[in-house]
């Protein structure tokens, strides 16, 4: 799948333009888009980046990376995901820097999303569902996660995510109302962001393939 990754990721390189800040996400496929962005490094502004592996695959690159309350609001985000709906709903967080990633795309004016072709499902859910949590609410959110929706909350052991937060993976899931379940378990004390992309879905998608497919 790395040459559907590669292909989707330098296709996403159509949206940026001269002086622009991109916002850049997380991931595999994030980084050959990084490596296609360095091409761009003295015609855009900068970028925005949403971990720290980002962050310093950029500086690798020369692009200087600056801070959103700095920058104010994005023109364009370009991420990827774990799990794409037809309705451009995703599930995003196997690399743990959901949190980051759900503010730059609340701040960004079009969020590219850049995805493989296994990406792409009909019910969001295969893909555990990750929920980034405060430390000693761990098990407080993960009962009450297991109560409203029957998934099967498993801490991700040994993971701190660059907000110094703890991650739950919930499994078992099929959701059918991605925007429902988001707002609902947003509401749980501890939780700090759920990785659900639904109430601010992708703008664009875009499938790695001969050629890709823009959706």
């Amino acid at each position: 799948m790395s040459d559907a990754k590669k292909l989707a990721a330098e296709k996403a390189i159509d949206y940026v333009q001269d002086g622009m800040i991109v916002g850049v996400g997380t991931g595999s496929t994030v980084a050959y888009f990084i490596d296609a962005l360095a091409a761009w490094k003295d015609r855009i502004a900068g970028a925005v980046s949403s971990s720290e592996q980002s962050t310093a695959r950029l500086k690798a690159h020369g692009i200087e990376v600056l801070d959103l309350n700095a920058t104010g609001p994005l023109a364009l985000y370009v991420d990827g995901a774990d799990e794409c709906d037809a309705h451009k709903r995703l599930i995003k967080g196997g690399g743990a820097a959901l949190t980051r990633e759900k503010i730059i795309a609340e701040a960004s004016a079009r969020f590219v999303c850049i995805i493989d072709p296994s990406k792409q499902v009909e019910v969001l859910g295969r893909f555990p569902l990750p929920v980034e949590v405060i430390p000693m609410a761990r098990s407080l959110v993960a009962r009450e996660i297991l109560r409203m929706t029957g998934g099967q909350p498993v801490w991700r052991d040994g993971v701190i995510t660059d907000n110094g937060n703890w991650i739950l993976d919930v499994h078992n899931l099929a959701i059918t109302d991605p925007v429902a379940l988001e707002r609902e378990l947003n509401q749980i004390p501890g939780v700090v962001s759920v990785g659900l992309f639904a109430r601010r879905p992708a703008d664009v998608v875009i499938v790695g393939g001969q050629p890709p497919r823009v959706l």
